[in-house]
């Protein structure tokens, strides 16, 4: 087994990143798979040669990563790969969760007609008062809620929106076959839930959301927009884009 080693030149890394590169590249070859209880300090001390404070500091950064998952009086344990979903593409969660191989599943928690609000008038070009449909729904993972949709549509748009089995079919598949998507506008933020968020989500308390709001308009007409919360420790978004003619 590879020991870390004090630095000697300036390109040397940290020791606390030896020991985290260490660790992640036993993770990534496969040695320590998922759910895999990895040594302790202790452990890791001796064998890598490092004082106990450098494998401490590189276990807890790990840890925020996502790499690993400390359970009290347990130890340290593989952590399980965090969901992530395109933010430069708009995807339908359903079909990114089976992509994974895992279950989805959603609850449909409100589906109705308002009268739009100032914020809802002026990104779906409407007048304020005007009807809109609402609809929050909760989806799920495996059983574990990933994602709380509370989305807003343009009566006008998809006018049978109240009528759609949302345990069934998606909201984003039912407009992207009613009205399909020209052109989104994403905006991502980290956002502290409300008490009725955090309860749907199944999050503790002090915990943030990663909040994806996201607008859409088919051939130049406000289709919807949408506040997409997820656990922050729970989830990640990312994406990945080829830059043209270059």
């Amino acid at each position: 087994m590879p020991r870390a080693t004090a630095g000697t030149a300036e390109s040397d890394p940290p020791l606390y990143q030896q020991v985290k590169d260490y660790i992640v590249g036993r993770i990534l070859a496969g040695d320590w798979p998922e759910g895999n209880r990895v040594p302790s300090e202790n452990e890791l001390t001796v064998e890598l040669s490092v004082s106990r404070m450098t494998v401490h500091r590189a276990l807890r950064e790990l840890t925020t990563e996502g790499w690993l998952e400390r359970v009290q009086g347990a130890g340290t344990y593989v952590a399980p790969p965090k969901p992530q979903s395109e933010v430069l593409a708009i995807r339908n969660i359903a079909e990114e969760i089976r992509a994974r191989g895992h279950a989805h599943s959603a609850e449909l928690h409100l589906l109705r007609r308002e009268k739009a609000r100032a914020l809802d008038a002026r990104l779906l070009g409407l007048a304020r008062g005007d009807t809109v449909f609402h609809s929050v729904i909760v989806h799920r993972e495996n059983g574990q809620p990933v994602q709380l949709e509370d989305r807003y549509v343009n009566p006008a748009a998809a006018p049978d929106y109240l009528a759609q089995d949302f345990a069934a079919i998606t909201p984003h598949k039912y407009l992207q076959d009613t009205a399909p998507l020209s052109e989104a506008e994403h905006v991502v933020m980290a956002v502290m839930p409300s008490a009725e968020e955090r309860k749907l989500l199944g999050m503790k308390p002090g915990e943030p959301c990663l909040l994806l709001r996201r607008q859409t308009w088919s051939a130049g007409v406000p289709v919807t927009w949408a506040r997409l919360l997820h656990p922050g420790e729970r989830y990640r978004l990312g994406g990945r884009f080829t830059a043209q003619g270059r």
